[in-house]
């Protein structure tokens, strides 16, 4: 298997976006599937190589990239050395890069022989399921969409009329500290003008309504992050779209970061099996 991790995609005036690439190198032109991560995620997170390993053995020619503004830089791809960036992050920032990382390899000769760009598919999880909705829905390169744990609304985030969400707009800034590396985690109040600005195409049920290609939902049942209840919007959204609700399943399906082990945990491995059952 061919893995080639930390390439680097150079953008004019813009942050560069680190990406890793798994596929199995046989000059036959594989489907595409592309892997968005979720808020307070990157793609070296727990399991999620192992996951991209599964899609590759089975004829995929898989992509795990960073936000660009996900904290991560390029020398240090991993956590969140950059929380001025992480400051400045919003969703049409993450549109944008997933549609910088769809068009380099819709259009570059160095895959070529290995990638089937005509069929484009992809996976997001968490904040990167509302993303690769709405992507899905504005990109006709898009084949097919799949979210795990995927959330359905943005704008029900923000909170708005509470007492955070004023100090918020007064102060122009607030922390979220992370769990696991104790850091505060800055959010600039334009992570909410942005949103306001962009509203209608942010809206992730007007995406999930206007989708015309075939839709996978996965939830855990027992998800504390992202309700099970937000999976069965998106899916009454679109009627033609499949759900699997995984029992006992948590927002990571039973993932932790680090994760040592061989081996992806079962209910992970459960919902890429149901993945690429689909995508094939």
């Amino acid at each position: 298997m061919m893995i080639e991790q930390n390439n680097i995609l150079h953008r004019e005036n813009q942050k560069p976006i680190v990406y890793d690439v798994y596929y199995n190198e046989n000059q036959k032109p594989k489907p595409v599937v592309i892997f968005c991560h979720g808020y307070k995620g990157f793609k070296d997170w727990g399991a999620w190589h192992l996951a991209a390993e599964a899609f590759a053995k089975v004829g995929f020619f898989f992509i795990k990239f960073n936000f660009s503004h996900n904290g991560g830089t390029v020398d240090e791809p991993i956590d969140f050395p950059d929380l001025d960036a992480f400051a400045e992050n919003n969703y049409t920032k993450e549109l944008e890069d997933l549609e910088t990382v769809i068009e380099y390899f819709a259009t570059t000769k160095h895959y070529m022989l290995e990638a089937d760009v005509k069929n484009i598919s992809l996976i997001g999880h968490s904040r990167g399921g509302g993303i690769v909705l709405i992507k899905a829905e504005e990109n006709d390169k898009v084949k097919k969409v799949v979210t795990w744990a995927g959330v359905s609304d943005y704008k029900v985030r923000f909170k708005e009329g509470t007492d955070e969400f004023k100090e918020w707009k007064e102060s122009g800034v607030k922390y979220v500290e992370n769990g696991r590396t104790k850091q505060q985690m800055p959010h600039h109040f334009q992570f909410y003008t942005d949103f306001k600005e962009n509203e209608s195409r942010l809206t992730i049920q007007r995406a999930v309504e206007h989708l015309e290609i075939p839709q996978l939902i996965i939830h855990g049942n027992t998800d504390p992050s992202v309700s099970v209840e937000e999976g069965k919007n998106i899916h009454e959204w679109n009627p033609k779209s499949t759900l699997k609700i995984i029992e006992d399943a948590n927002h990571v399906f039973g993932a932790k970061h680090l994760w040592e082990e061989t081996n992806m945990p079962p209910l992970l491995e459960k919902i890429v099996k149901k993945s690429i059952q689909f995508l094939k």
